[in-house]
């Protein structure tokens, strides 16, 4: 089976990995620092502060920019759970809006159409690794004075206007195995400003900038030297495995692209596109539903992805709090797509076996 994720952990790592559980400061400590200073670097910040996770690391942002009850936040639908229900742990609204059919980002006009006095927020994700319209975001934020919180846990490098994604606003970084960098479990946040910086500092860790004293409601959200030895050895070949994905994707788009029914990827102007997943659109030209496509492949030999198959509005737990919105692409979008192998682990002849593969189900 061609894996559609594979998680590459090598000899540096492990490495640093004792290093850090020789030095016995396996909690918090020095290799958690110096990873954040090596990653607002690479993103080209001022500031980066380490936690636990993806998910953490959204809810910290928003409640840094004093996201509170009765507060609005506009996020998409098309995306992981986790983005919109940061959003519930302030006992705040998630506000879903649609999402641009070639980019699978969120839709700017769509934004712009759900504002209201209680939005205090907009949570653009910049799915599977290609950026959202930074441009018009920051825009709107200027004029309507809301935050910014970039989802960039599928991102890590992806770039607009040549400017790394997590620079925009403030940036939510994930290390989950899957990711284009991992640490086992963890995230981080970007910022340029230095009062977000701490007030992150103190939120991830009980409310408190002195041990033991503690100023306001916070969490344990901190993450741990070990996490971070394996960070810094990811973040050194970060570019050569984003590098590999984008070649793996152009081969696999070049191919494709000619298969009738079969809809490749778009990397749109002035973006950088890291491919933490290549997501074909399989509409009704191919002959054969989505699904049916999935089993075939998988019977093959191909591991696939589907994300997401369920918007978050129609989720159980959305619709038992009586969320019932229209979001058309997003709702379409949902039954087409699939994801196919495309990280640097991928080989030539296994680029070679899913086009071949794809082809054969089509004209089977």
């Amino acid at each position: 089976m061609i894996p559609i994720a594979k998680p590459l952990i090598g000899k540096e790592e492990v490495k640093l990995v004792v290093e850090a559980l020789k030095s016995r400061s396996i909690a918090q400590g020095p290799k958690v620092k110096e990873f954040e200073g090596k990653f607002a670097e690479y993103i080209g910040v001022k500031r980066a502060v380490a936690v636990n996770s993806g998910t953490a690391a959204l809810h910290v942002a928003l409640l840094a920019h004093g996201v509170k009850p009765g507060d609005e936040v506009i996020v998409p639908s098309f995306t992981f759970i986790a983005t919109a229900n940061s959003v519930l742990y302030c006992n705040a609204k998630p506000v879903f809006a649609d999402v641009d059919d070639d980019s699978f980002n969120i839709d700017v006009e769509d934004v712009k159409r759900k504002i209201t006095s209680k939005t205090k927020a907009v949570i653009p994700v910049h799915l599977y690794g290609q950026p959202a319209d930074m441009k018009e975001l920051m825009e709107i934020s200027r004029e309507k004075n809301i935050a910014v919180i970039e989802d960039a846990c599928q991102s890590h490098g992806a770039a607009y206007e040549g400017k790394k994604v997590g620079g925009f606003g403030i940036g939510c970084f994930s290390f989950y195995p899957t990711k284009n960098m991992a640490t086992g479990e963890g995230g981080m946040l970007t910022t340029d400003d230095d009062r977000i910086a701490e007030l992150c500092e103190v939120i991830r860790s009980h409310g408190s900038r002195k041990r033991y004293y503690h100023e306001m409601l916070g969490f344990n959200y901190r993450m741990t030297d070990i996490n971070a030895a394996i960070g810094l050895a990811q973040l050194e070949k970060l570019p050569d495995f984003n590098k590999r994905r984008v070649e793996n994707a152009n081969y696999l788009s070049k191919k494709l692209g000619k298969v009738k029914g079969v809809v490749v990827p778009k990397t749109l102007e002035n973006r950088t596109h890291v491919y933490h997943q290549y997501t074909v659109k399989i509409t009704e030209e191919f002959g054969k539903t989505r699904d049916e496509v999935v089993a075939k492949l998988n019977e093959k030999g191909v591991g696939t992805g589907i994300y997401y198959p369920l918007p978050i509005h129609q989720q159980d737990l959305y619709k038992q709090m009586g969320y019932n919105v229209s979001l058309p692409v997003t709702e379409r979008v949902c039954k087409q797509v699939i994801s196919l192998p495309c990280h640097p682990a991928v080989k030539k002849k296994d680029l070679t076996f899913i086009v071949k593969s794809l082809k054969e189900i089509k004209n089977a």
